[in-house]
């Protein structure tokens, strides 16, 4: 599921980023000292900055992010109170990101905003912890806790930085969620109604219309909550439900079967 919902333009936008923290970093860097293509060695040995942050950035430049993530780590252990650290914190975050390592990307992430919560780069680094999330969400008969966490990072997010093109990105990732959670909560209900738990499945359909009306499970729990009210004996609530099905979704394969169960079982309710 996460594979199918992560946005296209989600890479590319962190990569420009972490490209542009890069350059200006290396600008600096690279007069004083150049890289050894062969300093893997990531166990503590003092190392001039500029030394450990080249080295991060050629092994992120190859894809081997988990030896950048430990030796962008080194420059923030090693050299606390560079004016490097702060940047090295980020590009450790990204590292672990591209790595897969979401808990370690949070972790990088959260210290870099612990520190530095007013700097231009923090919506990044909350954008970042989003993505960790939201990119762990499982298919929907799995427990969605991780579903509501990215909904609230993606949520502070567009409260924090309503203007950002990262806050743009997120609002589309939170219709995402939105139908993720909509589809968790459909599953439960359409289980309850294969059990006869009518009341049970109702209860999960009006989570669905109330809190997910914008989703594309809406047509499906107003013509299950028509069946449901149907075989509650509440005729009435069918009709309604049938209504509002047949007013926002004519058309649709869940308004006949709504109006052929209303003419057979309540025709005149």
């Amino acid at each position: 599921m996460a594979a199918a919902i992560r946005s296209a333009m989600t890479r590319p936008m962190l990569t420009k980023t972490m490209t542009r923290l890069g350059a200006a970093a290396a600008l600096v860097l690279l007069a004083g000292c150049a890289t050894s293509k062969n300093k893997a060695d990531t166990q503590y040995v003092a190392r001039d900055v500029s030394t450990l942050y080249n080295a991060g950035k050629y092994r992120l430049d190859r894809g081997q992010y988990k030896l950048a993530a430990a030796l962008f780590d080194e420059v923030e252990r090693q050299h606390p109170y560079s004016p490097w650290a702060r940047r090295a914190q980020l590009m450790s975050a990204f590292s672990y990101y591209m790595n897969r390592n979401y808990n370690e990307s949070i972790g990088a992430a959260q210290r870099f905003l612990s520190i530095h919560t007013g700097n231009k780069d923090a919506p990044y680094a909350y954008y970042l912890i989003a993505l960790c999330y939201y990119e762990q969400i499982a298919d929907v008969t799995r427990d969605q806790k991780i579903t509501s966490q990215a909904l609230d990072a993606l949520g502070e997010l567009i409260r924090r930085y309503p203007d950002t093109r990262y806050a743009s990105d997120a609002r589309l990732k939170i219709d995402l969620v939105n139908d993720h959670l909509a589809g968790k909560e459909m599953e439960i209900g359409r289980f309850y109604q294969r059990r006869g738990q009518w009341l049970a499945a109702t209860l999960r359909f009006r989570t669905v219309i109330d809190k997910f009306q914008t989703t594309t499970h809406t047509p499906e729990a107003l013509e299950r909550l028509v069946e449901s009210y149907l075989s509650l004996g509440i005729p009435e609530e069918a009709k309604k439900a049938a209504a509002v099905l047949g007013a926002n979704y004519p058309g649709t394969k869940w308004y006949d079967r709504s109006y052929k169960l209303i003419r057979e079982y309540a025709p005149k309710a």
